[in-house]
């Protein structure tokens, strides 16, 4: 689908969106204010001003949203699958319709990103509702009988039971649309917790799925700048089932540690830290123009961004000098304006994250050729930054970025990558360029990550299963496999039938 972003938006237009957009919690397709009263405000990245703020709900709203979810799940699940698929199809109609403009630019204004960038991920993100609207009615078991001959096998696929949905503010409607959209799909309620940067998205689209007609008590939106407190009670109910969290490594190990209490049903998306590989025999061309698309993508705020860029020596100047010209070239500002390539990043303790590191390197022998400061003036900006002469050991390259910066390492040949980038704990995407297709397969069988990227700048699709290996978490989410973590297999043994036919 081709859309052009929406236009710019008048000071009064931006209050008038903010003012259609609930701001409290969702239970029971009803808004309502916390049961403590209390708010947190909501910044704009670009300005460090209140956009406005937000109910955040308690233990006590949780259990409440948890014991009406649970009161649901049976007659959710007792819907059938056409049924799921008609709200979800209602669903990905209204996000690419009438909502469009109002989620790309609500993600703009709370998470920075340039107002394409958020038109692209209202794209990316509607696709996960349309595709797991075909996926439901694909739901199969399986009938065979058993080897011994005396019983048939009839095995049966349902519901895991109520969800609970922990999303990132990188990516706060396609991350909402991952989740939701395979476990309605497969017949659980949930309980989506947005992050507290930006929360508006996800209550944006849980209006579009009121609309859509998602019954009463299927979805619940908790809100909360008390995260922990919050998900803590809810992992701890014993009505929930399953949790699905992307976020960093820490906190899902801590995620993880509460769920093996109750021995939950975890999909975990962690940290990234990719790596983008450019061989002397690659396209430069090719490998420039995507090394720029794959690092700057949210401004490097992804797990699938290119974090770190190892260049074997033929074309390592070559490589490095082309790359930060095209850094360069990148315009820095409010989202919101027309022809902004790069906003800024979501919070301050982020900015100051990724400045920490740049120092660190630039302390350690690295030269940056473009960028490498904190500009002055308002909103949490940084440059598009490219390091060079980087140690491939530096904190720089062993921790992810998660912003606009790109160290670029010198490498000899394949087994010297191969180990640097197997050594790193995470294994979540990689990009390769190179002319190769011995090389392509040898690297994909190699390389100790759950995606490869080859000669091209973008791999993520709802058709598609996203994850990653090692620490970068478990589960898979889109394509055939997103639905699976969805669903309990039941095996039912019962006599089988005898095939000798009665004669008289």
């Amino acid at each position: 689908m081709t859309n052009q972003p929406p236009a710019p938006i008048s000071d009064a237009g931006i209050r008038e969106l903010l003012d259609s957009i609930p701001t409290g919690i969702l239970i029971g397709n009803e808004w309502r204010e916390s049961s403590s009263g209390e708010r947190f405000d909501v910044l704009n990245p670009a300005t460090g001003e209140v956009l406005t703020t937000v109910a955040s709900a308690t233990p006590e709203d949780a259990a409440e949203a948890m014991d009406l979810a649970a009161r649901t799940q049976r007659s959710w699940q007792a819907t059938s699958p056409r049924e799921r698929a008609d709200i979800l199809r209602r669903a990905y109609d209204l996000v690419v319709g009438p909502f469009r403009e109002r989620l790309a630019r609500v993600m703009t204004l709370e998470m920075g990103k340039p107002l394409d960038q958020a038109d692209a991920e209202v794209t990316y993100g509607s696709e996960f509702l349309r595709w797991f609207a075909e996926e439901a009615v694909r739901i199969r078991g399986d009938y065979f009988r058993l080897p011994e001959g005396h019983l048939q096998a009839v095995v049966v696929r349902r519901p895991v039971g109520p969800c609970l949905f922990i999303t990132p503010w990188n990516f706060p409607l396609a991350m909402a649309t991952r989740k939701a959209a395979p476990a309605f799909a497969a017949g659980n309620v949930g309980i989506l917790k947005p992050s507290q940067d930006t929360p508006l998205t996800s209550l944006l689209f849980a209006q579009v799925l009121v609309e859509a007609g998602l019954p009463a008590g299927v979805l619940a939106v908790l809100p909360t700048n008390r995260s922990r407190a919050l998900t803590g009670s809810l992992i701890a109910d014993p009505h929930l089932r399953k949790i699905s969290f992307t976020g960093s490594t820490g906190v899902g190990k801590a995620l993880l540690a509460e769920a093996a209490q109750g021995v939950l049903r975890t999909s975990m998306e962690l940290g990234g830290n990719a790596p983008f590989i450019v061989f002397d025999d690659a396209d430069l061309d090719a490998a420039v123009e995507a090394a720029v698309i794959t690092k700057m993508r949210n401004m490097g705020e992804a797990c699938n961004a290119a974090d770190h860029f190892f260049v074997q020596g033929g074309v390592y100047d070559e490589f490095t000098r082309r790359f930060a010209e095209a850094m360069a070239s990148q315009r820095v500002g409010n989202g919101l304006e027309p022809g902004v390539a790069v906003g800024p990043l979501v919070s301050a303790r982020q900015r100051t994250s990724v400045a920490e590191l740049v120092v660190g390197a630039i302390e350690s022998g690295a030269t940056a050729l473009v960028g490498g400061f904190v500009p002055e003036g308002a909103g949490f900006f940084y440059p598009p930054t490219v390091l060079m002469d980087v140690d491939p050991h530096a904190e720089i390259v062993t921790n992810e970025i998660f912003g606009p910066v790109a160290p670029v390492i010198r490498f000899n040949d394949e087994e010297e990558v191969i180990g640097l980038v197997n050594t790193d704990t995470v294994g979540l995407s990689a990009y390769l360029h190179t002319s190769s297709t011995a090389r392509i397969l040898r690297m994909a069988e190699l390389l100790e990550v759950g995606m490869l990227g080859v000669n091209s700048a973008t791999i993520s699709n709802a058709a598609a299963p996203f994850g990653g290996v090692k620490e970068s978490g478990m589960g898979r989410e889109g394509g055939k496999e997103g639905i699976e973590d969805y669903l309990e297999t039941v095996y039912v043994g019962m006599p089988a039938p005898d095939l000798h036919l009665e004669r008289e």
